[in-house]
């Protein structure tokens, strides 16, 4: 079968400039790529072309070679093409778009592209958790919170790179400075391109020739850091709140990790909290029941008077508006419920035991019972009658 013209498989013409026939070559690379279409025999044969195009007229020596003699020139000497499986065919596929220049793995694999694969920066940093206990009127305010953090710091003497001056490194040979390692393999399920970080720099690209005296070439070092957190109010228990970049510095350069301090709500003596109200026993005495009162109960924002009127029965709950908690993600805040207790004393003078014994006498002071039996009494007397009247019908 007689080959295609190089430039008619890549659709250019014999002007094409280099960054053109990259372009051609990627996206003829990424439609016919065998991931995207396996067991697709045509598409296989369409990559194959579209890669053996692009290695001669992507290199100007066999560009040349081929615009004044075409194929015929290339089978002869070392520029002769023979691709015996796809390994060679991947193998140039990688080293044009791989490790060398443009990384069409990365449009291919779903990174950004358009550009060489910038070497990851050592190893990222860890995470740090913190806690953050609060008490309820903070929660309900807000407050700002200065915490220190204990974890390793960029270190000073190297800068975070782990070596002893900006020279003191190469390119690791390994991976020519990519970071990464690539190896593509075929079996029957078809071609797998397998990414990994190089075993030998650690992914960074570089080998440290001599190492930093103050880190050991770790490029951090323990230490502590003083970060001020300023907590909206209306957080609650379980809530984090993220400081980007104030964790763990990474490992020769790499990312330094997150801090999350986590919100911890303090028990309180007085409280307690229901999503964004607040409830709160009082103990009122029986006079103060009876004949209606003005009492001053605490909140979160300072005391506040509340009128008991006469006769208020224990149960009874009295809402205090906006002396709950701010809402979080919308305005207004909730509301302080106030439960009533009437107090019952325990210990009495014998005084105090005349005065209420008096006072029991009252018929207005003890609670009316007598709806309690009525309808116990009622219903004995119609099964009275009942009775009567069948007795009456058998004698």
């Amino acid at each position: 079968m007689q080959k295609r013209d190089y430039y008619e498989v890549l659709g250019l013409g014999k002007s094409a400039g280099l960054d053109e026939i990259k372009s051609s070559y990627r996206k003829l690379a990424l439609q016919y790529h065998p991931d995207r279409n396996p067991d697709n025999k045509e598409a296989e044969e369409k990559f194959k072309e579209a890669t053996e195009a692009f290695e001669v007229l992507n290199d100007s020596d066999k560009r040349s070679k081929y615009d004044r003699f075409g194929h015929q020139g290339m089978k002869s000497g070392q520029d002769f093409h023979s691709y015996q499986n796809m390994n060679d065919v991947f193998s140039v596929f990688n080293q044009f778009f791989g490790g060398q220049g443009n990384s069409i793995f990365d449009e291919f694999f779903g990174g950004s592209g358009g550009g060489r694969r910038q070497p990851s920066m050592g190893q990222p940093g860890q995470d740090l958790r913190i806690r953050m206990p609060l008490t309820l009127e903070e929660i309900a305010l807000g407050v700002s919170k200065t915490i220190k953090i204990k974890k390793f710091c960029t270190c000073t003497g190297c800068g975070g790179s782990g070596a002893k001056s900006r020279s003191g490194y190469t390119t690791c040979s390994a991976c020519n400075g990519a970071g990464e390692v690539r190896q593509v393999s075929r079996s029957m399920f078809g071609q797998f391109v397998n990414i990994a970080p190089c075993a030998n720099c650690g992914g960074s690209g570089n080998i440290i020739k001599e190492l930093c005296s103050s880190c050991s070439g770790e490029g951090r070092s323990q230490g502590e850091s003083t970060e001020t957190l300023d907590i909206p109010a209306g957080v609650s228990e379980g809530n984090y709140i993220p400081l980007r970049g104030k964790g763990n510095a990474g490992r020769r350069g790499g990312d330094s990790g997150d801090v999350l301090v986590v919100i911890e709500e303090k028990e309180h003596p007085l409280f307690i909290r229901d999503n964004d109200d607040v409830l709160f026993e009082l103990s009122v005495s029986y006079p103060e029941a009876s004949l209606g009162a003005s009492i001053e109960v605490p909140t979160l924002y300072g005391s506040q008077s509340i009128s008991i009127e006469p006769g208020t029965q224990p149960g009874t709950v009295i809402q205090l508006k906006d002396k709950g908690i701010k809402h979080l993600q919308a305005n207004g805040k909730g509301s302080q419920h106030v439960h009533i207790n009437v107090y019952v004393p325990t210990s009495l003078t014998s005084q105090e035991k005349k005065i209420i014994h008096d006072l029991s006498e009252s018929d207005h002071i003890n609670p009316d019972r007598s709806h309690y039996f009525s309808d116990h009494e009622q219903g004995k007397k119609k099964k009275s009658a009942l009775f009567d009247k069948m007795k009456g019908a058998f004698s």
